[in-house]
């Protein structure tokens, strides 16, 4: 895929804006990928030598915002959002984001001020898989000659899950990895036992973890220990991480699996199971060998986890290429965020009484308490104590007034053809609210007391679409 010529010439345009602009604000999002979108764009301007200001923001703040600068860019948002409701006569807006759209491209045409959207579904390219938010801002600064920041854009692809369909990047992305490959940044490894913590988990808790089906061996080591020292892989003192296993061992782990799983699930969705267990893997090659910087999977989640505690400024640092200060800030605000994560779902899911409520469509938790920067990523890891053939939904008060409202689902749902960030978008309009997001990952806000209709009108709009 090549960027289609009409995107082009939006490049050429921003790049334009940028270089003639002096009083720059960016807004971006407050998730791996809109860190890392925030790191490009606040790189190509410090390198342009121009001043600006950066701020990383939840969605619900962008409608009605005010607009006090020459130019504001917004990166991995703004699409969906009102945000040029106060523009002024002779603003400039640039937004670089990758969420379906509220306007049409033709919307800038009678305006009195700057109004340049970039964003590839106005390109027939689908921004769930093809390109991220981080890779649109990659783009910008290919723009300007600056491919070295190529494997930023391949780190936002990975935070946003843009792999997760195939197990590798398709698209646009395809051309950011091979930009981060031929600079000598990244490796790729084809084909590669999907597991997180391939550097620095032994191999058994890695396992544990794999919630897409919920199987024998989900959130339970002492099963993975036995069959890993079954399958001659592992020994009960000598443990491995996964990047320590040979092919052939990596071979009789994926059979085992593939034969688990495909127990597991209805027929019709064995011939997926490869794609839960196989993909890409990436390793960042300037990053020291032991640091959790090396992998991508790790790397993308100290930056959500930055996001997730309002730290933003510190991932964006790292990123940036401070591997002192900011580098042993991030290692605080991970192991911190993995504590409030681990306490959080035992209140949820473990013990003898779940506080997970099913229904006939879908399931949810009320999140008493939880922060909402963190709710969603609690959702995605309760999957592995409940029921995977419906999407998750877990509720967090914002205010008085608000919830915050995050649904996640196993991927073998999103082969169904379902896309719940367009459902939730339109669920949440209707009560008074507003969200958006991917097919498997997506969110939104609502008032409190819209909750139960909230949820009947979600449950009754999955009728006939899921395969209980």
């Amino acid at each position: 895929m090549k960027i289609p010529q009409l995107m082009h010439e939006q490049y050429v345009q921003a790049r334009e804006i940028i270089e003639n602009a002096e009083d720059i604000k960016v807004y971006s999002h407050i998730d791996c990928d809109g860190i890392c979108s925030g790191a490009i764009l606040s790189t190509i301007l410090d390198r342009q030598n121009k001043e600006h200001e950066i701020e990383f923001v939840n969605l619900d703040v962008l409608d009605n915002i005010e607009l006090d600068h020459e130019l504001t860019i917004f990166s991995d948002l703004g699409s969906g959002q009102h945000i040029d409701t106060n523009a002024k006569k002779g603003q400039k807006i640039i937004i670089l984001d990758h969420h379906p759209p509220l306007r049409d491209i033709d919307y800038k045409d009678d305006k009195d001020y700057t109004f340049l959207e970039i964003n590839p579904m106005y390109h027939g390219i689908d921004g769930s898989y093809y390109v991220c938010g981080g890779g649109l801002c990659y783009f910008l600064a290919k723009e300007f000659g600056y491919t070295d920041l190529s494997w930023i854009g391949v780190l936002s692809a990975i935070g946003d899950m843009q792999n997760t369909k195939t197990g590798q990047f398709e698209g646009l992305n395809q051309i950011i990895q091979q930009d981060a490959i031929d600079g000598g940044y990244l490796k790729l490894t084809k084909s590669d036992i999907n597991i997180y913590g391939r550097n620095t988990r032994p191999l058994f808790v890695a396992l544990s973890y794999f919630s897409d089906v919920k199987l024998p061996i989900t959130n339970n080591t002492t099963e993975t220990m036995a069959i890993l020292e079954e399958l001659g892989i592992d020994e009960k003192h000598n443990r491995k991480t996964l990047n320590q296993l040979t092919q052939e061992e990596k071979g009789r782990l994926f059979q085992y699996l593939l034969k688990m799983i495909s127990k597991a699930v209805p027929g019709k969705y064995v011939r997926y199971i490869p794609q839960l267990i196989i993909g890409d893997s990436y390793t960042f090659l300037k990053e020291d060998e032991h640091s959790f910087l090396r992998d991508g999977s790790e790397f993308s989640t100290a930056m959500n986890a930055c996001g997730r505690n309002h730290e933003e400024k510190i991932a964006m640092e790292v990123l940036k290429g401070d591997r002192f200060v900011a580098l042993d800030e991030l290692e605080a605000v991970s192991k911190s965020h993995r504590y409030n994560l681990a306490t959080s779902i035992a209140k949820i899911a473990e013990g003898d009484e779940t506080n997970i409520i099913e229904m006939e469509n879908l399931q949810y938790f009320d999140g008493d308490g939880i922060k909402p920067e963190i709710v969603g990523t609690i959702t995605g890891m309760i999957l592995g104590y409940c029921n995977w053939k419906k999407p998750i939904i877990g509720f967090t008060q914002t205010d008085d007034k608000g919830l915050k409202v995050s649904l996640r689902c196993s991927r073998l749902l999103s082969y169904d053809g379902i896309h719940f960030g367009n459902i939730i978008r339109n669920i949440a309009s209707k009560v008074g609210g507003s969200g958006g997001g991917h097919a498997m990952a997506c969110g939104a806000y609502i008032p409190i007391e819209k909750k139960d209709e909230f949820l009947q009108e979600f449950n009754d709009a999955l009728n006939g679409k899921l395969s209980n």
